[in-house]
C-alpha cells in the first residue's frame, strides 16, 4: 500500500534528509497525491507528525487535490494508544476517512492484541513476519518417488516408501488434489488426495474417511457439495502452459480463498483443522503395496 519507502528505517531516513518534517511531508504529497500515507513517528507522533500530516492534508484539499487515498503510518511506540489519539485528531480536523496504518514487526498475534485493545488501525503493514517465520525460518522439502512410467504401456507404476513412522510413509501413484466445498455456504469441507484418473460427480453421494482412523467417516449427500481440482499444470510435454497472474489477480484470489475458510479455522488459538483425506482407490493402492512389502520381507 506504500509506494516509497515501506521499510521503517529507510522511511525515517528519507524524512530526515529534508530540513524539517513538514517539508518532507509536502514533498511526498506532491510526488504521491493519490497514495499519500505519511510516516508520522520520526520525531514526535502526536506533537509533530500528526499535526503536520493534518496541515498537508488541508493544503491538498484547499488546492483542489482529491484525497482519494491518504492517511498516516505508525511504526513505533504504543500503537493502540497512538492510533486512538491520532484518530481523534484527524476526525476533529475534518479527515474521518484518513487511513491509519501500522507497521513495526507486526504478526497475527500483535494484530489480534491491537484489535482487542480497540486500536483505530485500518491498514496493517506486515513485512518481516510475512516473508520469514521466526519459529521455523526454513521450509524443508523432501523429494520422494511416487510412480514411474512404463515406457512400453505408458502406464504409471506406483511406488511407496515404507517407514516405521507412519507420517513418513508416502502416498503412491500419479495423484492430484481436489478441494471439496459445502455447496450452500461455499466453505471448505476437506481436501481429497486422489489418483488422476478418478472421476467424480457431485450429483452422486461421496464418502470421506480418515486414512488413519478409518472409522471416522463423513457422508456427503448428492448435490450438497462441489469439487475443484487444485493442481494447475505448468509444463505439458515440455512446453510451458502457465501464465503468471497479475499481482491484483493474486490478491483477489487470496481474498476469495480466505472467504472459504470457516470462522473456526481462522481463530488463532486451537483452530479447526481442514481434513486431508485419501480417496478409496488411493487408500486401497497404498495398503496393497504395504501388504506386498510385508509379504515379501
Amino acid at each position: 500500500m506504500f509506494d516509497v519507502p515501506v521499510k521503517g528505517t529507510h522511511a525515517h531516513s528519507w524524512i530526515m534528509s529534508f530540513p524539517d518534517e513538514l517539508t518532507a511531508f509536502r514533498t511526498y504529497a506532491r510526488l504521491y497525491p493519490t497514495a499519500c500515507i505519511l510516516l508520522v513517528d520520526t520525531y514526535d507522533t502526536l506533537k509533530s507528525g500528526v499535526p503536520h500530516a493534518i496541515q498537508v492534508f488541508q493544503e491538498m484539499r484547499d488546492a483542489g487535490i482529491p484525497l482519494t487515498f491518504y492517511g498516516i503510518r505508525l511504526d513505533s511506540g504504543d500503537l493502540a494508544y497512538l492510533s486512538k489519539k491520532a484518530k481523534k485528531m484527524l476526525d476533529a480536523a475534518g479527515f474521518p476517512d484518513a487511513v491509519i496504518s501500522a507497521s513495526n514487526d507486526l504478526d497475527e498475534n500483535l494484530i489480534s492484541s491491537l484489535k482487542l485493545q480497540g486500536a483505530a488501525i485500518n491498514s496493517w503493514g506486515v513485512g518481516t513476519n510475512l516473508i520469514t517465520s521466526k519459529d521455523c525460518p526454513s521450509f524443508g522439502g523432501v523429494y520422494k518417488l511416487a510412480a514411474i512410467k512404463d515406457k512400453t504401456t505408458g502406464q504409471f507404476i506406483p511406488k511407496i516408501k515404507v517407514s516405521e513412522n507412519a507420517e513418513k510413509i508416502t502416498n503412491p501413484g500419479n495423484k492430484t488434489i481436489r478441494r471439496i466445498y459445502n455447496k450452500e455456504t461455499g466453505k471448505i469441507i476437506a481436501d481429497l488426495i486422489c489418483l488422476t484418473d478418478e472421476v467424480y460427480d457431485s450429483s452422486e453421494s461421496l464418502l470421506l474417511f480418515d486414512p488413519i482412523e478409518t472409522w471416522k467417516k463423513t457422508h456427503l449427500a448428492p448435490g450438497s457439495y462441489t469439487m475443484r481440482e487444485l493442481m494447475v499444470p505448468v509444463f505439458l510435454s515440455g512446453t510451458c502452459v502457465y501464465e503468471s497472474p497479475r499481482v491484483m489477480d493474486i490478491q483477489k484470489y487470496c481474498k476469495q480463498e480466505l472467504s472459504t475458510l470457516w470462522e473456526e479455522s481462522r481463530r488463532l488459538e486451537y483452530p479447526h483443522r481442514t481434513h486431508v483425506d485419501l480417496s478409496l482407490p488411493l487408500w486401497k493402492m497404498k495398503n496393497e503395496l504395504l501388504d506386498q512389502y510385508h509379504h515379501n520381507s
